[in-house]
């Protein structure tokens, strides 16, 4: 008698109670419901839950652009497209010295969106150039040449500045073809871009395939110290 007690309580455990059944069929009955207004039936409707899926993963975590111009040669070209890592500065992380950062220039460059190197951040000392035409983030010499265009200078024309808190230096790969930082500093706001301002980091080519790579470059401003440190 025990026997079968325990055997029947374990089968009645076993099965989905009737209100987790009646959630499931509800469900079911929803998708047909919206499968049967649909031309296509659940061919359209998978396709439309896909479509809103990539809206909400553009809109909130990653994001494709597509390179209108030469500024960021030769690493970016034009018409590659890179993806923009949206959560990347979100929790309290903030633009590092050597990011490909993409931002909203409106008010500080332009009405459009831009993509440029982050050179300064809050508080560095950022001075061109050196006696060996380099330039030089809080008293430490930067070398460029994994990134810059080739046969250019790394400024043609001197700068010696302070970011303000908040806010980035911002400055193209292609220097001789890149409007940045260096053509508004004596603009309101300094040719700084505020880091709210900054829409993402473009971490990877992804089009075309044959260029695929990531931008990461921080390795080169690895030796920067802190605003007022000491070398490292």
């Amino acid at each position: 008698m025990d026997t079968e007690a325990q055997t029947t309580e374990r089968d009645r455990a076993s099965q989905p109670s009737v209100h987790e059944g009646g959630e499931e069929r509800s469900r079911f009955a929803f998708v047909s419901w919206a499968a049967s207004w649909l031309p296509g039936g659940r061919l359209t409707l998978s396709a439309l839950l896909g479509l809103v899926l990539l809206l909400l993963l553009s809109i909130f975590v990653m994001q494709p652009f597509q390179i209108p111009s030469g500024s960021m040669e030769p690493a970016l070209r034009v018409g590659d497209r890179v993806l923009v890592n949206k959560l990347a500065y979100r929790f309290g992380a903030e633009p590092q010295r050597g990011d490909v950062v993409v931002f909203d220039g409106t008010g500080y460059f332009g009405d459009a969106d831009y993509i440029k190197r982050v050179v300064g951040v809050g508080g560095d000392h950022v001075v061109c150039c050196d006696s060996k035409g380099r330039i030089g983030v809080n008293g430490e010499p930067v070398d460029e040449s994994t990134f810059l265009y080739p046969g250019n200078t790394p400024s043609e024309a001197p700068f010696d500045l302070v970011v303000p808190d908040g806010t980035l230096f911002l400055l193209g790969d292609h220097r001789g073809d890149s409007r940045d930082s260096r053509d508004y500093l004596g603009s309101p706001g300094g040719g700084m871009v505020p880091v709210d301002e900054v829409i993402g980091k473009a971490q990877w080519i992804a089009w075309p395939t044959g260029h695929w790579g990531s931008l990461s470059r921080n390795d080169v401003y690895a030796r920067v110290p802190a605003p007022g440190g000491a070398h490292g």
